[in-house]
């Protein structure tokens, strides 16, 4: 029997991380290699880019979405309305499209937008919520949750849920 609370998932950044790393940019053709790879290999979502950072990032997440048979095919997004619009064009025709939008929640983070923790919480309800308008599944990400405090982290995670999150990742560095 198949009980999928037990099933884990396997996300892959090769596509968007893995392009971070010194020397080690892909062209078009090569990102599109790697994503139809993955598609075969059984990897679950493929986190394929950043729609907003270049036109050759959106056209290689557009073409990614178009190709692979699948995975969920999966954008980044920062927390605003531009680039979850951007993501949603870039990641739409996937036959499972996926939003994965972020924002720092540290008291630093905050800092550099200047918002008080009432405003990054409405923030964050309103663009996850956009994005959940947008696409049915929707990643929210905490960035620097290892130095937000414990009480806010808790808040923001459930806003974003009730927002309509359907996956919540907290990621282990400070971004």
């Amino acid at each position: 029997m198949n009980d999928d609370k037990n099933r884990v998932l396997i996300f892959d950044t090769t596509l968007r991380d893995g392009e971070q790393s010194p020397g080690a940019t892909m062209s078009h053709a090569e990102k599109l290699e790697i994503a139809i790879l993955l598609d075969e290999m059984g990897v679950d979502i493929i986190e394929a880019g950043f729609p907003i950072a270049s036109e050759g990032d959106f056209a290689a997440v557009s073409e990614i979405a178009k190709q692979t048979q699948n995975a969920t095919i999966c954008g980044l997004a920062r927390a605003n309305f531009k680039d979850i619009d951007r993501c949603w064009e870039a990641v739409r025709h996937a036959k499972s499209p996926r939003i994965h939008t972020f924002i720092g929640t540290s008291p630093q983070h905050r800092a550099i937008p200047n918002l008080s923790m009432d405003q990054m919480a409405e923030r964050i309800h309103e663009t996850v919520s956009h994005a959940r308008n947008l696409c049915d599944n929707v990643q929210w990400s905490p960035m620097d949750a290892t130095r937000t405090e414990w009480d806010y982290l808790k808040r923001v995670v459930e806003i974003a849920i009730k927002a309509g999150a359907t996956t919540i990742n907290i990621p282990d560095t400070v971004g």
